[in-house]
């Protein structure tokens, strides 16, 4: 049950903090809107919306390592508007998980991989493998108002067909660093093949002088011939609109909101923090190839965990996010302490 602070005397000064940045009414809405909103439902969305987001080693907030493991993250995304389901499908979706609204989304990504060692000809034994990733992704998203369903399908490439040495050796000429050598010695290419199931459950906690704070809980499982785990999070929130979106998306495994948001005030802002875990079955970056022998490859640790942290504002339909990531050891012979990349994303309603 949400509770309301009204009169504490150490809270006074955040009221008046925030006092200028808290517009103190929301959309305008219908009544049908209102009858939506009293029965705990999404409301509709009509609005399309475009989502272009960068992970990388150097995008960080903290002093860390370019080029070394998960060292690049590409992706750009689009989600329909609500009601774009065909009707029986939304309606299996509705009997299965509670009345609610769907979209689809459809998204590109490509990630990279290296090892610690970026000029060796070949990376000695116990380094990360070169790797890319180029996929497609297709999914259904259905929101309930108190949780958010996610399914997607993935399709694509792992290997040089990915084009990882085209893209990061490129910018490395363009801005003058020295080429990566090692990519001749990538994972072999094969057909990349991933279902994924998430589910997020959004729980509002106090409310204090129009600052809200709630929890995020999330569990997932992927199985494929790109990554086969199982994993789960929970994630605090602290600021102004928290019911427009489930958090800010990641491209890598982790917590993620996805790329849908429907604001619920014309300035929706907040902070927040998390902790996540996995028990990875497989990941071809790390296991090598699932089809050939001889596959470069590492001896991959089961259990990951990551904590996340960061900041996301929404304005005049524009959201944009920063999380920063630390994450645990992938594999044995990774360097010593938690790994970190950063993470920001732009998206745009229209």
């Amino acid at each position: 049950m949400t509770r309301t602070y009204r009169h504490p005397r150490i809270l006074s000064g955040l009221g008046l903090l925030f006092a200028a940045i808290a517009p103190a009414g929301a959309y305008a809405q219908s009544a049908a809107e209102l009858q939506q909103r009293a029965a705990g439902l999404p409301l509709a969305d009509p609005d399309s919306i475009v989502t272009l987001q960068i992970e990388n080693d150097a995008v960080s907030t903290l002093k860390g390592t370019s080029d070394q493991y998960y060292t690049s993250g590409l992706r750009g995304g689009y989600v329909s508007p609500t009601g774009t389901i065909p009707a029986p499908i939304a309606g299996v979706e509705a009997g299965l998980l509670g009345a609610g609204v769907d979209r689809y989304e459809i998204d590109l990504s490509q990630s990279l991989f290296t090892p610690r060692d970026t000029q060796a000809p070949v990376p000695p034994p116990g380094d990360h493998p070169y790797a890319g990733e180029l996929l497609l992704t297709g999914g259904l998203i259905h929101d309930t108002g108190s949780t958010r369903n996610d399914f997607a399908l993935t399709l694509g490439v792992v290997g040089p067909s990915a084009e990882g040495e085209t893209v990061q050796n490129g910018f490395h000429d363009i801005i003058g660093d020295t080429d990566n050598r090692g990519w001749h010695s990538q994972i072999q290419d094969q057909v990349a093949v991933e279902l994924l199931q998430d589910h997020t459950w959004r729980l509002p906690l106090a409310k204090v002088y129009g600052l809200e704070t709630d929890t995020l809980l999330d569990v997932k499982v992927a199985g494929g011939s790109v990554q086969d785990y199982v994993g789960g999070g929970v994630a605090l929130r602290f600021g102004q609109g928290l019911a427009s979106d489930y958090g800010p998306a990641k491209i890598q495994p982790g917590m993620s909101g996805t790329d849908a948001y429907t604001p619920v005030r014309p300035f929706a802002w907040y902070f927040f923090g998390g902790a996540d875990g996995r028990l990875v079955g497989y990941d071809v970056t790390l296991d090598g190839s699932t089809f050939r022998r001889n596959t470069p490859s590492v001896h991959r640790i089961f259990d990951v965990g990551e904590l996340d942290a960061g900041l996301a504002v929404m304005w005049k339909g524009v959201r944009l996010s920063y999380t920063q990531t630390w994450q645990t050891p992938e594999f044995d012979g990774s360097k010593a302490g938690l790994f970190n990349y950063g993470s920001l994303a732009a998206s745009v309603r229209f």
